[in-house]
């Protein structure tokens, strides 16, 4: 995956904190995951992605996180389905985000909510594998992590009409 993907990533990571809360994301240094690492925390979800790129954008947040969160958007009660419903959220603004510079054919699907426990798996490409960036995540001292599994896909351009 180029340098650049896992740029615009972590942009989009730190715009969405830098926009809904009073308190800016450090992002820590990217690492490519091993394969017995299981990189999820307590909530995830994970986006497809299609078009000029293939694979998976996954969120995976801590409890604690989410629990600090939700005030930002004037929640004062927390429940399960909260945390859930803002997990996915924040999953379709970072690829959205993404997809502003990836432009039109960065095509994202809605996001999936998955238990944290199958979040290494449900990243991993079913057909061939491709690596899984970590870009971590610190926000107001609490963890979070950005998963990237993308790979460039082949343009493919119309044959010429031979009318």
């Amino acid at each position: 995956m180029e340098e650049k993907i896992l740029k615009i990533f972590a942009d989009s990571t730190t715009r969405y904190f830098a926009t809904v809360s009073d308190g800016s994301a450090r992002l820590g240094t990217p690492y490519l995951r091993d394969e017995t690492e299981n990189p999820a925390l307590d909530y995830a979800a994970v986006i497809g992605i299609s078009g000029h790129y293939r694979g998976r954008v996954c969120y995976t947040a801590t409890r604690e996180q989410l629990h600090a969160l939700l005030p930002q958007f004037g929640e004062t009660e927390c429940d399960e389905s909260l945390y859930a419903d803002l997990v996915g959220e924040i999953t379709n603004t970072i690829s959205g985000n993404a997809r502003e510079s990836l432009g039109a054919g960065f095509m994202i699907s809605p996001p999936v909510l998955i238990p944290a426990s199958a979040a290494a798996g449900a990243i991993a490409d079913a057909g061939a594998p491709l690596p899984c960036y970590v870009l971590p995540v610190t926000w107001k001292e609490h963890r979070s992590r950005v998963l990237v599994t993308l790979q460039p896909q082949p343009v493919h351009k119309p044959a010429p009409d031979a009318t």
